[in-house]
């Protein structure tokens, strides 16, 4: 792997858990494809000639360490794949004091044209410089409790009705989450999720995350399907549902839409942990949690 990135945790990306929120992490990733795309000959600046640029389509991410204020970290990386119409990346977010992997990121993207997104395929050269940093995804960055399986169609927001899906957030897309031609970045995609978990767990569980507490959370993976990428002054609303339970983790789905015009925007699930503050370890849903939590359950529930 090459080194992409290189920079430490600031207070201001730390969330009420006292780690590194997760859009960090997308926002890095995204740092981390840049400075792949330059190896490739398709830097910032060069695309910024051509009028295109990188748009994910699928990434999945382990979160594997916590990340606390002031930890200083690299990236590294290359690519896995690299065909006419997708690029295929593996990076890795490594603490800079022990080099071990902190984060890890599979993400499927394409080259489109910068006006109205339409995809491009990428030139044989480009190709080629791509694959002379080809790299193969470590057993421990490969998926645990969720499948790479082909993504379901598109849902719709009338869909959310019938699957019991519980609204986790709504709001406008501001010019300052957006790219300079207006579109929403990846990051404020995750930064939406991130700040519909409060109203998610109030409304499926009674916690109230802004209380003080001995208890928390903390997603161990993701998984995001990017399907239309809103614009500035859009309005966005959010569907959340639990899909399964386990003795120690839950996964929810959660579906982005227009609220405007119903069309989904994207679709990702999460793996995530109960954790004690203190020591910071995964701890056992409680069983009075766990009862709640299971009546909740939506057979079927996909990405």
């Amino acid at each position: 792997m090459i080194e992409l990135a290189r920079s430490s945790v600031q207070t201001w990306e730390c969330d009420t858990m006292g780690h590194m929120n997760v859009q960090f992490y997308v926002e890095r990733c995204s740092d981390a494809l840049a400075a792949f795309g330059a190896k490739m000959g398709l830097g910032p600046k060069a695309l910024a000639r051509s009028k295109h640029c990188f748009e994910p389509v699928d990434q999945h991410m382990r979160f594997l360490k916590e990340l606390r204020p002031g930890t200083p970290y690299y990236l590294r990386g290359g690519a896995v794949q690299a065909d006419v119409m997708t690029l295929t990346t593996y990076c890795e977010l490594v603490q800079t004091f022990d080099n071990e992997p902190a984060a890890a990121f599979r993400t499927v993207s394409r080259l489109v044209q910068l006006g109205d997104r339409e995809p491009d395929g990428f030139e044989d050269g480009a190709r080629a410089m791509a694959m002379h940093n080809k790299v193969e995804i470590p057993s421990y960055a490969a998926p645990r409790g969720l499948a790479l399986d082909t993504p379901r169609k598109a849902p719709t927001l009338a869909e959310t009705e019938k699957a019991n899906m519980v609204a986790t957030y709504q709001g406008v897309v501001h010019a300052r989450e957006c790219d300079a031609q207006g579109y929403l970045q990846p990051r404020s995609f995750m930064a939406r999720l991130s700040d519909s978990i409060p109203n998610l767990l109030v409304l499926t569980s009674g916690r109230n995350r802004g209380e003080p507490g001995s208890t928390g959370g903390a997603a161990l993976e993701y998984r995001f399907i990017y399907r239309k990428f809103p614009r500035a002054g859009d309005l966005l609303c959010i569907r959340s549902g639990l899909r399964s339970i386990a003795e120690k983790t839950y996964v929810w789905a959660h579906w982005i839409f227009d609220a405007e015009t119903g069309e989904c925007a994207g679709t990702a699930e999460a793996v995530a942990v109960a954790m004690d503050l203190t020591t910071r370890k995964a701890i056992a849903i409680p069983p009075e949690l766990r009862e709640r939590l299971e009546k909740l359950v939506v057979p079927g529930l996909t990405i």
